[in-house]
């Protein structure tokens, strides 16, 4: 991919914005710990609502749709979606009582629901845990798509780009805490998401339109329903039947056990981690309820269609793409 002048100038300005939002906090945010981990818990919902979904859409999110979506169909996003009810318990249940906690870490709550040194050691035990092996983890595959995404796109080695997106990131996270992170993930979701729908729109022009594209897919896939079915299973015969890549036994375990026995970044059971966080800062507990739905809606209802559309036009543009991500 050949890039023009202006093209670099929209990259170099939105760095220098995302540094430039850092600064501009940095007064507020060092006023207090509560300022900078918590923006003072003054945040209404809409903003840690748009943090929230922002925060969870990184660089893997939308290759892995794309890869399940060209692997199985619209309904491969099951894999994902069934934790859609973790999302609701922590909506009308938990985020209130994240608020009405006044803690500043989820992992401060051990604390407070325990007592004594095993309390003590719990709250240790799950900060090291989360802060290094699970975060390396996640980090991990966040920076191994973008990598996949850069080097195409930009045609830059993987070090310098990984390089440079963390220094910046650093810079305004570090210099004004939850706030720059608020209002630059405000920014952000608007930026990808602006840029995903038009992609998907191009993407559907580039197949020849909606009709050709279902015809191709039912002829890929063996049917339309299998392509385009919300739903892994089928009611034909006068029973459910499912798809072949998820047996009914598969899809049982996925609905009713995987979505409260894994743990998943920003889907975890109860809400945890940086959506809890989102909650702490809300204003009221009405503003964390409001801000953790607003992001069930986005992330399981709204913000995945784009992706999926442009996944099964993958399946008709690139055929015999190795790598469908």
């Amino acid at each position: 991919m050949t890039l023009s002048a202006i093209d670099w100038a929209i990259v170099a300005s939105y760095f220098l914005f995302s540094t430039g939002v850092g600064l501009l906090f940095t007064k507020k945010g060092g006023e207090s710990l509560n300022e900078y981990f918590l923006s003072g818990r003054n945040v209404p919902w809409w903003l840690a609502g748009a943090s929230m979904v922002a925060t969870t859409f990184a660089a893997d999110t939308p290759l892995v749709v794309t890869g399940l979506v060209a692997a199985h169909g619209v309904a491969g996003n099951w894999l994902w979606w069934n934790m859609v009810m973790s999302g609701m318990l922590t909506v009308f249940f938990f985020a209130r009582l994240w608020r009405r906690a006044n803690v500043m870490t989820d992992v401060e709550f051990a604390e407070i629901r325990y007592s004594g040194p095993p309390a003590r050691f719990l709250r240790g035990f799950r900060a090291i845990y989360l802060a290094i092996p699970i975060n390396l983890i996640i980090l991990g595959w966040v920076t191994r798509a973008m990598i996949k995404i850069l080097t195409i796109s930009l045609g830059v080695s993987p070090v310098l780009a990984v390089g440079i997106c963390f220094v910046i990131t650093v810079i305004y996270a570090v210099a004004a805490g939850l706030w720059a992170v608020l209002w630059t993930d405000l920014i952000q979701f608007v930026v990808k998401m602006t840029a995903v729908i038009i992609l998907a729109i191009y993407s559907v022009r580039a197949v020849g339109g909606i009709s050709v594209m279902k015809t191709k897919l039912a002829e890929h896939f063996g049917s339309g329903d299998a392509a385009l079915s919300v739903l892994p299973v089928s009611f034909s015969g006068g029973g459910f039947h499912a798809y072949a890549w998820m047996p009914l036994l598969a899809l049982g375990t996925f609905l009713s056990v995987q979505w409260w026995a894994a743990w998943y970044p920003g889907a975890e059971p109860g809400g945890g981690g940086y959506i809890a966080q989102r909650i702490f800062s809300a204003r009221t507990e009405r503003d964390g309820v409001l801000a953790t739905l607003f992001f069930q809606v986005a992330h399981y209802a709204l913000r995945p269609w784009p992706w999926i559309v442009t996944g099964l036009c993958t399946v008709i543009l690139y055929p015999n793409l190795a790598d469908k991500e």
